[in-house]
């Protein structure tokens, strides 16, 4: 499996806390049959991020590990205008090993008129928005529609291993399965913060979508479309597109 989405790096988010944090979520990914993993921090106003500091950990990590499971580089990045102009100032600050995913993260009580404006334009300059967890975000679980149209418009969907099982509760499990169900769900992750309540286990996940859904599905939600996403190549559902340098970027709200 890939997991496209984890707090691994030490001491830069909420996520692990130490170096030795990141090490034992690491050895529960391996053991768990996770074979890569994108460390993925928050880029918002609480967590600013810390490109350069966050590669070199990255680094040390693969060498404490030997590259068992393998760590790339991306980042949750928070939809904000100001976090935008950060983004299109220099793409490859934020997105998943530099290519043309990006891992997006909306607000939880507030998603503005404005944002399915903000990913079209993302989209039409080359990116590809991989929407974090929506079946735990309290807007768009009320109305699933809305990310719908947003896989309309070209971005991806990314659920959290946890909440198909249940550990986030009934509201994000029901939302999970409904995406599943619908055939929205292009990517489960871990979003892993430490070893323990949010570890980085998929196998059960895996397992569970397998039984409901079919393990041609599971084995491309967990591992073919991470897998693309890691290497910049272009997966299965979704308005695609693959990397090339960026086109102008448009702000329209700036006018």
């Amino acid at each position: 499996m890939t997991d496209t989405h984890s707090h691994i790096v030490w001491d830069v988010d909420d996520g692990a806390s130490t170096m030795e944090v990141s090490l034992a979520m690491l050895k529960i990914a391996a053991a768990n049959g996770t074979t890569d993993i994108v460390a993925t921090p928050h880029a918002n106003p609480k967590y600013p991020f810390r490109r350069e500091l966050v590669l070199a950990r990255i680094e040390a990590l693969n060498q404490a590990t030997d590259g068992h499971p393998r760590v790339h580089f991306g980042c949750e990045f928070h939809l904000s205008f100001d976090n935008i102009d950060h983004l299109m100032d220099n793409l490859r600050r934020y997105t998943i090993n530099g290519k043309q995913y990006l891992l997006v993260e909306c607000p939880d009580f507030h998603i503005g008129r404005h944002t399915e404006n903000v990913l079209r334009s993302m989209v039409d300059t080359g990116i590809v928005p991989i929407i974090a967890h929506p079946e735990r975000n309290p807007t768009l679980r009320e109305k699933l529609t809305r990310a719908e149209e947003w896989v309309e418009l070209g971005c991806l969907l990314q659920i959290t291993a946890m909440s198909v099982t249940g550990h986030f509760g009934g509201s994000a499990k029901s939302a999970s399965h409904r995406l599943l169900s619908r055939g929205l769900v292009h990517i489960v992750a871990s979003d892993a913060h430490d070893p323990l309540n949010r570890s980085p286990r998929m196998s059960e996940a895996h397992r569970a979508v397998g039984e409901r859904y079919g393990e041609e599905l599971a084995e491309i939600v967990f591992a073919e479309n991470p897998r693309a996403v890691v290497d910049g190549a272009p997966l299965l559902g979704g308005k695609q597109t693959v990397w090339a340098p960026p086109r102008r970027w448009y702000r329209f709200w700036k006018k």
